[in-house]
C-alpha cells in the first residue's frame, strides 16, 4: 500500500480488562476453572436485578412501539427533564435539559470526548486510570496519556501540587479529568481536593471532566460530592450512567451533563462538536432512556442502592483484612464502587519468581505468553502466572490501568461469601509460597 492505513495513535489503544480473557479462555480448555475477577459486571457475577426494575422494563417494551423507535439525538426529552430536575436539586447547580446528551454507554461518551478534541490539546488524568480514558486520550494525541499520580501511600489521593506544576509547565493541557469514585482504586475525592481542581481550572482557563458513573455507589461516610456541587462557573462535563448502579450493563446507557457552557465560547464550540458527532450516529438506545425516570424515581430505588453500597463496603473491609495477612501485599480500603487495587511490597517486585501452572498444557501456554512479555512488566507477569496457577483472573495495574505503581485490581462482586473469601485467601497463600 502507498500509505500506512493504521491510525498513528492506534498503539495507545489497550484494554487489558478484556485482553486477559483470551488467555483465560485457552487455559479453560486445559481444564482450569476460571474465577473471573477482571470485569465490573455485577449481573455476570450473579447479582440479581430486582423484580420491580425488570417489570418496569418489560411493561415499557410491551405497552407501545415508542421504545423501538429512534430517540432524538440528545436523548428522550422525558429522560433529560427528569435528570435536569433531580441533578439540579442534588447539586444546586442549574442543569438545563438541552445540556444533557445520551450515549451508548460511557465508553461511547469517552471516545467522543477525546476524538473531537484538538489533537494538540491534552487532558490531564489520574494514574492509575480506567483504560478507556487513558487509551483514547493517548490515541487522539498519538502519545501516552498525560497523568497525575494517585498515591497508594496516601489512600490513593492525588498531590494537587504536582497537578499545579504539570499544568503550569505544559500549555497543551486544556482539561483535568477525575474519576470519582475512582476505578480502579475505589478512592473518593474529598471535597477540599475537588475545590483545588476547580481553582486550578479557573486560574489556567481549563475545563473539567468528572466520570461519576459510580456516584451512587459511594459508601456511607465516604464524603462523596459531585463535581457539580463545587464547580462554580468553570466549564464542566459530568458523566453518569445506568450500567453500574441499576445495574444494567447491557443497556449501554450513559450521558454527559454540560455545565457553564455559555461561560466560554471555546468550550461551547467543543460541546457542540460532541453533539454533532452524536448526530452523525443518529442517536443512542431508546428503551433505557424511556424507563430511566421510572426506575431512578421509584420509591424502592434509594433502599436498593443503600443495600448494594453496604454489601460492597463489607466486602471491601473483608478483602483488606485478608490481604493484610501477607506483608508483600498492600491494600487501601475503598470508599466507593466495587473494586480494590492491591500493590506490592518493593522487595517483592524485585523477585524473579515463577509460579507453576495447574497442568502441563497450561504451563506451555503460560511459558509462551511470558516469552512475549517485557521483563519489566512485573504485575502483568504476576497476573498471568496467578491465572495459570490458580484460575483467578486479575488485571495488572501497569498495563491494565496505565499505572506507575505495579499491582492488580480485583472486583468486590462475588456474591458467594465462601468463594469470595477463598479467592482472597488463595491469592495470599500463592504469594506466600513465593520464595524471596
Amino acid at each position: 500500500m502507498r500509505l500506512n492505513v493504521v491510525h498513528p495513535g492506534a498503539h495507545e489503544l489497550r484494554y487489558e480488562i478484556r485482553g486477559i480473557v483470551e488467555f483465560a479462555k485457552r487455559l479453560e480448555k486445559t481444564g482450569i476453572q476460571i474465577t473471573w475477577e477482571n470485569i465490573g459486571d455485577p449481573v455476570a457475577k450473579g447479582e440479581e436485578v430486582p423484580g420491580w426494575i425488570r417489570k418496569i422494563v418489560s411493561d415499557e417494551a410491551s405497552k407501545s412501539s415508542d421504545s423501538f423507535e429512534y430517540s432524538p439525538t440528545k436523548g428522550l426529552l422525558s429522560a433529560r427533564k427528569f435528570l435536569s430536575v433531580s441533578r439540579t436539586k442534588e447539586s444546586g447547580a442549574r442543569l438545563d435539559p438541552e445540556n444533557i446528551i445520551f450515549f451508548n454507554g460511557l465508553g461511547d461518551a469517552v471516545t467522543k470526548i477525546y476524538s473531537w478534541l484538538n489533537p494538540m490539546a491534552r487532558v490531564l488524568g489520574p494514574n492509575p486510570a480506567y483504560p478507556t480514558h487513558s487509551s483514547f486520550e493517548g490515541a487522539h494525541s498519538h502519545k501516552p496519556m498525560m497523568t497525575y499520580r494517585l498515591d497508594p501511600g496516601n489512600n490513593w489521593l492525588p498531590d494537587t501540587k504536582e497537578i499545579k506544576k504539570l499544568v503550569k509547565e505544559d500549555p497543551s493541557i486544556v482539561g483535568l479529568l477525575i474519576i470519582n469514585p475512582d476505578n480502579p482504586t475505589g478512592m473518593v475525592y474529598p471535597e477540599h481536593i475537588l475545590k483545588e481542581f476547580v481553582k486550578i481550572a479557573k486560574k489556567h482557563n481549563l475545563f473539567l471532566i468528572a466520570d461519576e458513573v459510580y456516584a451512587n455507589l459511594a459508601y456511607k461516610g465516604s464524603g462523596f460530592r459531585s463535581l457539580a456541587n463545587v464547580a462554580g462557573n468553570v466549564p464542566t462535563m459530568i458523566m453518569r450512567g445506568l450500567s453500574k448502579e441499576v445495574p444494567w450493563p447491557g443497556s449501554r446507557c450513559g450521558w454527559i451533563e454540560f455545565y457553564n457552557v455559555a461561560k466560554d465560547t471555546n468550550f461551547a464550540a467543543y460541546a457542540r462538536s460532541i453533539e454533532d458527532a452524536k448526530m452523525s450516529e443518529v442517536c443512542s438506545t431508546t428503551l433505557p432512556q424511556a424507563v430511566l425516570p421510572e426506575i431512578l424515581g421509584h420509591s424502592n430505588y434509594q433502599s436498593h442502592l443503600k443495600f448494594r453500597r453496604k454489601k460492597y463496603e463489607e466486602r471491601a473491609k473483608k478483602a483488606v483484612q485478608i490481604l493484610a495477612k501477607n506483608k508483600n501485599l498492600k491494600a487501601v480500603i475503598p470508599k466507593g464502587a466495587f473494586y480494590i487495587s492491591v500493590t506490592f511490597n518493593d522487595e517483592f517486585t524485585k523477585n524473579k519468581f515463577k509460579l507453576k501452572a495447574k497442568n502441563w498444557k497450561a504451563q506451555r501456554l503460560l511459558d509462551s505468553e511470558l516469552r512475549r512479555m517485557k521483563k519489566t512488566d512485573f504485575d502483568k507477569r504476576f497476573c498471568y502466572q496467578m491465572l495459570a496457577a490458580t484460575g483467578i483472573c486479575l488485571v495488572p495495574l501497569s498495563t491494565g490501568f496505565n499505572s506507575h505503581v505495579p499491582g492488580f485490581r480485583m472486583t468486590l462482586l462475588e456474591n458467594n461469601d465462601e468463594i469470595f473469601e477463598r479467592t482472597l485467601k488463595t491469592i495470599v497463600e500463592t504469594v506466600e509460597s513465593v520464595k524471596i
